[in-house]
């Protein structure tokens, strides 16, 4: 009786024994379904991971293509503005050169009219002349009129002369022109043989210029109205005067051969 509690025993622990043995491979194939499962996880998350990033390399892609088309897009209208500004500087350039043309032109014209001008006011302004060997500074009306006597004189027209220069004494009797316009107004008249006006104007020289260039032949032009009068006496003294106040002009000369003739 004593020995089949002990087989009990001994059975119940084979049982579980045996329990164990046939359990293992169970819980061995268990262990395997699970990291099989964890590996399928992981690659399914790998495999999302890549498509992600697939994804987003696409879409940087696609962005990138759009960024390029645009940089593009971009770079042509630069470029179309760079060459419209390139024309625009050609035809400022050319605005400029002609600008400067334009300048050059205005300041030619502006330098041309200013010496016409000054050219003109010095027509109207007083300027220094050498008449006779006397300088003296004379309107420019002045310097017309008697010039414009003498050259009337110098064509012959004696009785127009005497006019002008008549005229001229009378406009401007403070001139410095006056013993000259009135030693060409004696020889205007003397040549229109008015031999009284003529003495008249050649003394009115010698009175009032007596160290004039034309004295000496102002004195020798009145000793010869005086001969064409007849007036032998009045011309011998005036000769005479002549040689002892001009001794040394060509006027005494003159005069010491028509005093040798008279006596």
């Amino acid at each position: 009786m004593a020995t089949k509690p002990m087989r009990t025993g001994y059975g119940l622990a084979l049982v579980v024994a045996l329990a164990g043995v046939l359990a293992t491979p169970a819980r061995a194939a268990l262990f395997e379904d699970d990291e099989a499962r964890r590996a399928i996880i992981e690659l399914r998350q790998r495999i999302d991971t890549l498509q992600q990033s697939n994804q987003r390399a696409g879409d940087d892609l696609r962005r990138s293509g759009e960024d390029t088309s645009q940089m593009r897009r971009s770079l042509l209208d630069l470029q179309g503005q760079i060459e419209a500004l390139h024309v625009e500087l050609a035809k400022l350039r050319g605005q400029n050169e002609q600008l400067a043309r334009d300048v050059s032109e205005l300041q030619r014209l502006q330098k041309e009219t200013a010496q016409g001008v000054n050219e003109r006011l010095k027509k109207f302004e007083p300027g220094k002349v050498t008449v006779d060997g006397q300088e003296f500074v004379a309107e420019p009306a002045e310097r017309q009129d008697f010039e414009a006597a003498l050259a009337t004189f110098r064509s012959g027209k004696f009785a127009d002369a005497a006019t002008a220069f008549a005229a001229f004494l009378r406009q401007f009797p403070q001139s410095g022109y006056v013993p000259s316009a009135r030693f060409w107004l004696g020889n205007a008249q003397y040549a229109t043989r008015d031999y009284k006006e003529a003495i008249g104007n050649f003394k009115a020289l010698l009175a009032s210029a007596p160290n004039h260039a034309r004295a000496p032949e102002a004195a020798l032009s009145i000793a010869n109205c005086q001969m064409e009068l007849k007036a032998t006496t009045g011309a011998r003294k005036t000769l005479e005067d002549l040689i002892r106040v001009y001794p040394a002009s060509e006027a005494a000369a003159a005069a010491k051969e028509r005093l040798a003739r008279m006596k």
